[in-house]
């Protein structure tokens, strides 16, 4: 690592404190799920000299010891499971990078065995899953994170520093989602459409983020009801599939979802998200106020961060004016390097997880909400037990 690069990371502070970054303890950790996106984990990992990936689990047989030696890791100890890999190592911290149904089984036991956890979104699938999550985690005394890393991008911090400041004065309807024209994500397999693995589709895969982006603005307010839509008209058409028409036949989640949520407080949130449309985008993201609102542009695809410069719609002196929020350019760590980094300072210093638990329940609790609901063909009451 250069020595600028350290300098940057030592840079980093403790999830909002105002302790510098310890870097001289070295933290064990284990990756279990070795796909697509653990390669991400992997190389943020690589940048952080206190990090020290000492075993990996993947079902998939030599999987494992694949994606290590891509990396020039061939001391890296792997096993079959996550299970005997948690058996066998005296671990700080681990990974989970599976598909989605198997998060809440690896979470659970991750810490249960004293360990702490980053785990990649969606939090899991159902909001059940989530709750035995909380109980683990509330028993472990460890910490948990969520894989949100567009919390740490300034443009998101923006959004809620102007939420926060009162400027739009009492929030009462939000509207937004977003999504791709084509984007199922089908380039590595079929684990995130197929039903077993991937137990929802669109909604949990980019809707998290969007939920999460206006959610953790306006300090995430329970959810109280929820009226929601699922469909798959994309995904179970061949036609979709140029190379693999198969996979057709295998989609067994959601392409598109929509629903209409009432939160506390008296807010409403408009929701839509696509891994497939016939549109460009289903609206930017905007934020109405009783003093102003806020228009956030929509991505082509979900990146974490706005698609553009956002404008505030007030009044001055009895004028309607608009201001122009310029997007803040970011030439510092990458998000899954500040992702990471943040849950290691955590580790270490025992603090509050970066992206806690208590509040992805509620985004989790909105997702699960939203597909009982499309089953039911009704709105239905969002409960969640204390």
């Amino acid at each position: 690592m250069k020595e600028e690069e350290k300098k940057a990371l030592n840079a980093f502070q403790d999830n909002g404190g105002e302790e510098a970054v310890d870097m001289s303890r070295q933290l064990k950790i284990g990756i279990i799920g070795t796909g697509w996106i653990a390669g991400s984990h992997m190389e943020s990992y690589l940048h952080m000299p206190d990090a020290q990936v000492v075993a990996g689990a993947d079902l998939v047989p030599g999987k494992a010891a694949a994606f290590f030696e891509k990396f020039g890791m061939k001391d890296v100890r792997t096993y079959p499971d996550h299970k005997s890999m948690l058996d066998a190592e005296d671990l700080d911290a681990v990974s989970i990078c599976t598909y989605n149904a198997a998060h809440a089984q690896c979470a659970i036991d991750a810490l249960n065995k004293g360990v702490n956890v980053l785990l990649e979104k969606p939090m899991c699938v159902t909001l059940e899953e989530a709750l035995a999550i909380r109980e683990a985690e509330k028993n472990s005394g460890k910490v948990l994170s969520i894989g949100f890393q567009p919390r740490f991008d300034p443009n998101m911090k923006k959004i809620k520093e102007i939420c926060e400041s009162g400027v739009l004065g009492k929030i009462y309807y939000i509207q937004t989602g977003g999504g791709r024209r084509r984007g199922i994500p089908t380039p590595f397999g079929t684990s995130f459409i197929e039903k077993e693995t991937g137990g929802i589709g669109a909604l949990g895969d980019i809707g998290c983020y969007s939920l999460d982006m206006v959610l953790n603005a306006i300090g995430y307010p329970k959810p109280l009801t929820v009226t929601g839509y699922r469909s798959d008209f994309f995904g179970k058409n061949p036609k979709t599939y140029p190379f693999h028409p198969e996979y057709a036949e295998k989609f067994g989640v959601d392409d598109f979802a929509a629903a209409f949520i009432r939160l506390e407080g008296g807010i409403v949130l408009d929701f839509r998200i696509a891994w497939a449309m016939n549109l460009d985008t289903p609206g930017d993201t905007i934020i109405m106020g009783t003093e102003g609102g806020l228009r956030i542009p929509s991505t082509e695809c979900w990146n974490g961060t706005v698609g553009g410069p956002m404008t505030l719609y007030h009044e001055v002196a009895g004028s309607q004016v608009e201001t122009v929020i310029p997007v803040i350019e970011d030439d510092g760590p990458s998000l899954f390097d500040r992702k990471i980094r943040t849950f290691m300072n955590a580790c270490k210093n025992g603090t509050k997880a970066p992206v806690p638990s208590e509040q992805i329940l509620y985004n989790q609790a909105i997702l699960d909400g939203i597909a009982k609901s499309a089953e039911l063909g009704r709105e239905i009451e969002i409960v969640i037990p204390q």
